[in-house]
């Protein structure tokens, strides 16, 4: 599994396996990440699954291009859009083993079907997280995508709005994703901390 594909911004390619953290501010520059990674997946036929927590779905949907290509896209199940409340917060407490749970049902198993040889996963911190213990346990979930996301020929991005939770998550996000999006460069993260290693993760 070492061939690349292409991110969607220039020069950005992605590794099946790769886990990586995007920071940014506000929500123009969140889809000026997200809209070509998915755009990019669809045209390649890969498997599409975003989590939105800041904004409608039906926003971003139409956004990402014509109107009966992207309904297309939905019926087909290629792309799959779904609130922080239908994925992360679908049961309550959250827990790392209940969302592994869910991408095994939904992105392992449209993998493993034949239909896609290549899935990509993208998803906003739920703002319910910020504070303790929900911040603790979904930075454990994190960590544990590290031994997820080699399981499958996957890329997944992990999306996170400076403007909305600061930058008193930086230590936590830092330990817990290989590689970083930084100015539409991917980069690897000499921070970065193995899953077995953040039993010390930041309060």
């Amino acid at each position: 599994m070492s061939e690349s594909h292409e991110f969607g911004l220039a020069g950005v390619d992605l590794s099946p396996g790769d886990h990586l953290c995007a920071m940014y501010l506000g929500q123009d520059e969140r889809d000026n990440i997200v809209l070509p990674y998915l755009r990019a997946g669809l045209r390649a036929g890969d498997k599409c699954f975003c989590i939105i927590d800041s904004s409608p779905l039906g926003d971003l949907l139409a956004r990402i291009g014509d109107e009966r290509e992207v309904e297309a896209y939905v019926a087909s199940r290629q792309l799959e859009v779904r609130t922080a409340d239908e994925a992360y917060l679908r049961t309550l407490p959250f827990t790392t083993e209940a969302m592994l749970e869910f991408w095994e049902n939904s992105v392992g198993a449209a993998v493993k079907s034949g239909s896609y040889g290549f899935a990509r996963v993208t998803g906003e911190m739920p703002w319910e997280m910020r504070t303790l213990p929900g911040r603790t346990e979904f930075f454990r979930y994190e960590g544990a995508l590290n031994r997820f996301a080699p399981r499958y020929p996957q890329a997944i991005l992990c999306l996170y709005d400076l403007d909305r939770f600061g930058g008193g998550f930086l230590v936590d996000l830092l330990r817990t994703h290989p590689k970083l999006l930084m100015g539409g460069l991917v980069l690897e993260n000499p921070h970065y901390r193995p899953p077995d290693d953040l039993a010390t993760l930041s309060a």
